[in-house]
């Protein structure tokens, strides 16, 4: 397979493990994007640490995480990324948000610094590379890995990465805002022709108006970008905590009938280009 991906957490804001919260997932924010010979971490939220276990499975010793933003769901898993615990690793952090206000190394490291948290960032054993560029920026990775990133519309700055591979893109489109009526013309040429796209539905269309401007969009305008855009199929992600396994059933039940192309995002999914 070119590209692949699968969701190790997919939950916003806040983890929410309850009983209520087992088929779709109560983990926030991390992916897997695998892309030739490349497994590339997305974000670092709670479900980082399951990621984590994998790698060690696995004997996965280099690699990159790339950052959304670094609002708590995203990084609050990081410090308990087991790679980054072991002294013959290598991983590079990318982050596209925050070259104006210390870097993403100084963000983590606050992150770990005590009275929150005793760990501290230089205690890690794994050789840390950091690297901040500007959302909008793209770069080859070995093996004829393309990585594009794009500007979102979110509080503090967010990026979107489309990772593409052997004729095949998929495109990771959270935290972000969209304007009721008017569609996100930099979403829109960002997904363009994609294969998957894993795009921010925190809420459905009729609970947005009283969130606007928490930085977050709807599934509904998922959809709606992703028909437009010639996007083969819709990754809907992001899950609102209040939003219970049979409130995610009803989403996925009522999605799928307004566009076949649809699919709602769980833990351990793997999604595979058509």
């Amino acid at each position: 397979m070119s590209v692949a991906v699968k969701f190790w957490g997919v939950r916003g804001s806040i983890a929410c493990p309850s009983p209520q919260h087992v088929v779709y997932g109560g983990n926030t924010s991390c992916l897997e994007i695998f892309a030739g010979d490349h497994r590339i971490a997305m974000d670092a939220g709670t479900g980082i640490r399951n990621l984590g276990i994998d790698f060690l499975l696995d004997g996965i010793k280099k690699g990159v995480l790339m950052l959304t933003h670094t609002h708590w769901d995203h990084i609050n898993g990081f410090p308990f990324f087991g790679p980054a615990f072991m002294a013959n690793s290598q991983f590079t952090i990318f982050a596209g948000h925050l070259s104006d206000v210390g870097g993403v190394e100084n963000v983590l490291a606050n992150q770990m610094a005590n009275p929150t948290f005793p760990v501290p960032l230089e205690a890690l054993q794994a050789e840390l590379t950091f690297e901040d560029f500007k959302a909008g920026a793209s770069w080859k990775m070995d093996g004829g890995v393309i990585v594009k990133t794009a500007p979102l519309n979110h509080p503090n700055g967010a990026t979107g990465y489309r990772i593409e591979h052997g004729g095949k893109a998929v495109c990771y489109v959270t935290d972000t805002e969209h304007i009721v009526g008017k569609p996100d013309q930099t979403v829109l040429s960002f997904i363009a022709g994609a294969d998957i796209v894993v795009y921010d539905c925190t809420y459905t269309d009729a609970e947005f108006k009283p969130k606007i401007g928490w930085g977050h969009s709807t599934w509904q305008e998922g959809v709606r970008l992703c028909k437009v855009a010639g996007v083969k199929q819709l990754a809907i992600f992001h899950h609102d905590p209040d939003h219970n396994d049979d409130f995610m059933r009803d989403i996925e039940i009522e999605a799928r009938a307004m566009w076949a192309g649809t699919v709602v995002a769980r833990e351990q999914m793997i999604l595979t280009p058509a």
